[in-house]
């Protein structure tokens, strides 16, 4: 009397058994968040080569179901191969985040095979093509918003509505150090970045409530294809297997904020503290080109 069917209670049990609200200290993650225990359906685009196949290879296990997309056919073939050979099933997806609606249908896909614990947006591409002042163009502009600003909205809100009625998950945004401070040499790459810190930020208010998790991740210097177009300091910059078991452990302490790495978070806080003029002539005399990314 007065309680659950026993039938009903336990398929909520079993809906929500990997949820837990999670209580973190520290600069980089603090407060209250909601986490996932132990994810076992997971989400990862851009997953064709640097962070996120280096955190498709780190979540790669046997009972665990694995939803990977990229541009790039031949080295997404092979990511999803390798994690295979590690026990977990795949579903693949050559497809490009700016495509909205193609986007939406391969998350359905992966939605009705596997209900989704853990969402990390993290496909994105460089810009700010400096060419020795020339600076970007409009077109180039548009292009790095609607990657990684367009490409991660794209991926989180279809996915939210079966998220948000099983009042369980976890959702990553993949943004970077770039975001807490426009750099001069690469303008429309740190707006993009801003753009997605900030759009985390304000679904992780929303969502709470309902049981769902929101971490910012902002990685510092990764090696990836993405840093190869950039010539200049890369300063303590960390091969992506490290950055995703960074970004892997963050997620699974339910933190808020995973910021790596931490001596150059720090340094970045501090440009944001003195003064404006004399950053944006620090900032100058750094020798920085940028190449186009494909």
């Amino acid at each position: 009397m007065g309680g659950d069917n026993p039938t009903v209670a336990h398929r909520r049990r079993q809906r929500g058994q990997h949820c837990q609200i999670k209580v973190v200290s520290g600069e980089t993650g603090g407060g209250i968040n909601t986490g996932v225990r132990d994810p076992r359906s997971i989400l990862i685009t851009g997953a064709s080569s640097g962070i996120g196949a280096a955190l498709a290879g780190a979540y790669a296990a046997p009972r665990t179901h694995l939803a990977l997309c990229g541009r790039d056919a031949a080295r997404l073939a092979a990511v999803a191969n390798m994690c295979r050979e590690r026990g977990a099933e795949v579903i693949e997806a050559c497809l490009d985040v700016t495509e909205a609606a193609a986007v939406a249908a391969w998350i359905g896909n992966a939605e009705r095979a596997s209900p989704l614990e853990l969402v990390i947006a993290n496909a994105g591409v460089q810009g700010g093509l400096w060419r020795d002042g020339a600076g970007e163009t409009l077109d180039e502009l548009h292009r790095v918003m609607d990657v990684n600003f367009g490409g991660v909205s794209n991926t989180l809100h279809p996915v939210l509505p079966a998220m948000r009625r099983r009042r369980c998950g976890q959702v990553a945004l993949i943004s970077s150090l770039a975001a807490l401070r426009g750099i001069p040499f690469s303008p429309g790459y740190c707006a993009s970045k801003a753009a997605v810190r900030i759009y985390g930020e304000a679904l992780r208010s929303w969502l709470a409530p309902e049981g769902i998790g929101v971490s910012v991740v902002m990685p510092g210097f990764v090696e990836t294809r993405l840093s190869q177009t950039v010539a200049g300091p890369k300063p303590l910059i960390s091969p992506p297997e490290r950055a995703a078991r960074i970004i892997r452990r963050g997620l699974a302490k339910g933190r808020r904020q995973i910021a790596f790495p931490y001596p150059l978070y720090l340094g970045m806080q501090l440009l944001r503290a003195l003064p404006a003029g004399l950053v944006d002539r620090m900032l100058r005399r750094a020798a920085v080109d940028i190449g186009p990314y494909v």
